[in-house]
């Protein structure tokens, strides 16, 4: 199992346990980075010592490869002084430490290989991390608003707004009569009002008319008088 792969079991244990105990969103966000963040530094740390590792690999095949050339300049200062059998005793020293220094080269070829894969796994959690950062501040905003929609939800729930308009009906009602009345009362004031202006037309007409006969009566008298 790779170092994200290891992570990721992890991380999710963790979060599963969170989402089992019903943590609201935010503290799973964070608590998740805080996860991240302590598993990046876990990686880093196996990072770094599989390259000290390999650099005592290389330390070790630079040290048994300048060993074999030391063998080499031994069996010939052997050969010099016509000591064959020191000579061969060398060259076979020499022989063992490019055997092992060979086999060391092979273990650090695999090894940078794997040094690599966890670099560029590494890297890849990096990367993670950073959009996890990115999106955090976006998934709390959005779980505010649902909060706040949640909330004028349950307040429009609690509220009976059917009750509610009904009393406005109700009062609609009683304002719509009231101004229904006054308009018949006024409608009525005007229609007596003509009736006043009309009697006192024939109030006038009467003493109008009484005034002529008056007139008349009294023309006759003189008349009278003067005959």
């Amino acid at each position: 199992m790779n170092i994200l792969e290891r992570i990721g079991t992890i991380l999710r244990a963790n979060i599963n346990e969170l989402l089992t105990r019903a943590e609201d969103p935010e503290r799973i966000i964070n608590q998740t980075l805080i996860d991240m963040r302590q598993a990046q530094y876990e990686a880093r740390m196996e990072v770094a010592r599989a390259i000290a590792e390999g650099k005592k690999l290389e330390r070790d095949v630079s040290s048994h490869r300048n060993e074999a050339g030391e063998w080499v300049k031994k069996a010939e200062a052997a050969l010099r002084q016509e000591r064959e059998d020191l000579a061969r005793e060398a060259l076979r020293r020499k022989k063992s430490a490019e055997d092992l220094a060979d086999g060391l080269q092979e273990q650090l070829d695999a090894h940078e290989e794997i040094v690599e894969k966890l670099k560029t796994q590494l890297r890849a959690l990096d990367a993670k991390i950073s959009e996890a950062e990115r999106k955090r501040q976006i998934l709390i905003a959005r779980q505010k608003r649902a909060e706040a929609q949640k909330s004028v939800a349950g307040a429009i729930a609690r509220t009976d707004t059917r009750k509610a308009f009904e009393a406005f009906d109700r009062m609609e009602g009683k304002i719509e009569g009231m101004e229904d009345r006054l308009a018949a009362e006024a409608e009525l004031a005007n229609d007596l009002s003509l009736d006043d202006e009309f009697a006192a037309l024939e109030v006038e007409d009467d003493i109008e008319d009484e005034l002529a006969k008056l007139k008349a009566s009294l023309q006759d008298q003189a008349g009278s008088d003067a005959g």
